[in-house]
């Protein structure tokens, strides 16, 4: 069963020109936003301009929520939920947009700074699953936050303006690789080894000669100069080494995008706008929930193993009336979930991973993984083939342009999502999301076609779930 491309869809230019704008809209966030805090801080700006309301301060206020109303949480600055509140009793369960907006990176350790070789360097710890060999020689930018021991927080971000300078980790020359080039992927780069340079001039007495680890006090004078900061602040410190520069589209049609981060952003972001989209007041609370931690197992305060979210729409179900611990239980229950997380586009270069009757597809819409997992799909959440139906149903209703895949063949690898989490509330719950090439990598790439798609379908199960 072949699905037919998705850009057949827009064969006018007026119509092509949505699917190319929703693309740049998307393609400045995907550039501005590269750690979770920075897409929060933009998805609150723009809830705001939409004229959604804190959730904290509806609580200080001792204010009632309504059908209609539009409310937000955030939790500690990486994690968000907003609100459509619709007409129906929340106890008949909400339809929920789920996607996580971490990506894998290096992040620095507590005590990063140290000199070697008249280098000044930073120590790095991956996170999530990448190639470690991908990261190197690349330029790198570095972006987060630093507090103080008397609470106040710094923002850092270095190596974006064209007039930064930039970072980055060196690789050994081909001509004395040849012990490197006989090792496995896995070991050709090591984690120990993916330290960052940041500078290099040393600092001298009167008589010209080298006073010790100058190049790295050199470098904590110019942080503190710009920062004001010292040394010991990157203990309370959460610092991302992220590729530096832009997303850019690709190809001489522009039809793609190249950029860090589309996994998860190229679903946040497009669930975020399928609820700010939705002006009509909706029978079914919506949601659209965006968790941090998803690369790493989805554990900790601001993963979704947290009880944010439930604690959230207890919150939420208290203000609307009505409610009860037993209520909260079967709203959760009835719930209705897209997963959204992206799926890996099948790749021509290596078309031996994959199976093609069963593989998504560049340009041909938003993409439905039934099971996810590895191997016997263990670690899979997998959907029932009712709510499958369903969801056909509701894409077909919007003629929006689908597919659905699995992740590579049998025993060549596997992943997972958030979906099985949901699923122990006993929701309904199916994996959705966008095609990307080169999955983890520092640059991937996504179909702008796929893009606008998935906005639609976020849309349609928003009205019709």
């Amino acid at each position: 069963m072949e699905r037919k491309n998705a850009w057949s869809k827009y064969t006018s230019e007026k119509d092509k020109k949505k699917v190319m704008q929703f693309a740049e809209d998307y393609r400045q966030f995907l550039s501005e936003c590269k750690t979770e805090r920075e897409c929060i801080a933009f998805f609150v700006a723009k809830a705001k301009e939409a004229g959604y309301i804190d959730l904290e301060d509806v609580l200080k206020e001792g204010k009632k929520v309504k059908a209609g109303d539009r409310v937000y949480a955030v939790n500690k600055g990486k994690m968000m939920a907003i609100f459509n509140i619709g007409t129906e009793s929340i106890e008949s369960g909400l339809n929920i947009l789920g996607a996580h907006i971490d990506s894998p990176r290096m992040d620095l350790k507590q005590n990063p700074l140290y000199e070697d070789s008249d280098m000044a360097i930073l120590d790095t710890h991956y996170y999530g699953g990448i190639k470690k060999y991908q990261w190197v020689t690349i330029p790198l930018a570095l972006h987060g936050v630093l507090v103080k021991k008397d609470g106040e927080v710094v923002n850092v971000n270095v190596g974006e303006d064209p007039a930064d300078p930039v970072f980055g980790i060196s690789d050994l020359l081909i001509h004395l690789a040849s012990d490197q080039m006989d090792k496995k992927g896995a070991k050709v780069v090591e984690g120990e080894d993916l330290n960052v340079i940041v500078g290099s001039i040393p600092g001298f007495d009167k008589e010209g000669k080298k006073e010790k680890d100058t190049v790295k006090s050199n470098v904590l004078k110019l942080l503190k100069e710009k920062y004001g900061i010292e040394e010991e602040d990157f203990i309370s410190a959460e610092i991302e080494v992220v590729p530096a520069g832009p997303a850019r589209d690709f190809g001489f049609d522009r039809s793609m995008i190249l950029g860090y981060g589309h996994d998860d952003r190229v679903c946040a972001y497009p669930s975020f706008m399928a609820l700010l989209n939705t002006k009509k007041t909706l029978k079914k609370t919506a949601c659209a929930l965006l968790v941090d931690k998803e690369e790493i197992g989805s554990v900790g305060a601001t993963g979704m193993e947290s009880k944010f979210f439930e604690n959230t729409v207890a919150e939420i179900f208290n203000l609307v009336g009505d409610y009860s611990e037993l209520k909260l239980r079967r709203a959760l229950t009835n719930c209705k979930v897209l997963s959204s997380d992206v799926s890996a586009a099948f790749d021509p270069n290596y078309a031996s991973a994959f199976e093609k009757n069963n593989s998504a597809y560049l340009g041909r819409g938003v993409v439905f993984n039934k099971y996810t997992g590895a191997r016997g799909k263990s670690g899979s959440n997998d959907a029932s083939a009712e709510y499958v139906a369903e969801i056909r149903q509701i894409m077909d209703k919007d003629e929006v342009f689908w597919q659905t895949a699995e992740l590579g063949k049998v025993d060549q690898g596997g992943g997972g999502t958030i979906a099985y989490i949901m699923g122990n509330y006993n929701m309904q719950v199916i994996d959705s999301g966008v095609a990307v090439l080169s999955m983890h990598a520092p640059c991937e790439i996504i179909s702008k076609v796929d893009l606008y798609e998935a906005l639609l379908g976020y849309e349609a199960f928003i009205k019709y779930a």
